[in-house]
């Protein structure tokens, strides 16, 4: 059989257990290197978000570095907050 339906299979599923719990996954791509996942997600909280990695972690077929990346002008209103 083909390889990588495995592999696309996951992502499926993944991306299925997101749309659940109110998670979009604006991006999958694949990467080379250290990681083999990249993926981009959009939710209404960090909470939900770690929610549905402890889920999909918690069936064995990923492991998860996160981080959290900020907008400009979600940037701008943390420096207006030093202040």
């Amino acid at each position: 059989g083909n390889p990588a339906k495995p592999l696309f299979r996951s992502s499926e599923r993944f991306e299925e257990m997101a749309k659940e719990k109110g998670v979009e996954i604006t991006e999958i791509m694949w990467l080379l290197g250290e990681h083999d996942v990249f993926c981009i997600a959009e939710a209404e909280n960090d909470q939900t978000v770690t929610a549905l990695l402890l889920q999909a972690g918690s069936l064995g077929f990923l492991t998860t570095s996160t981080s959290r990346a900020f907008t400009r002008n979600e940037m701008e209103d943390i420096v207006k907050q030093m202040n």
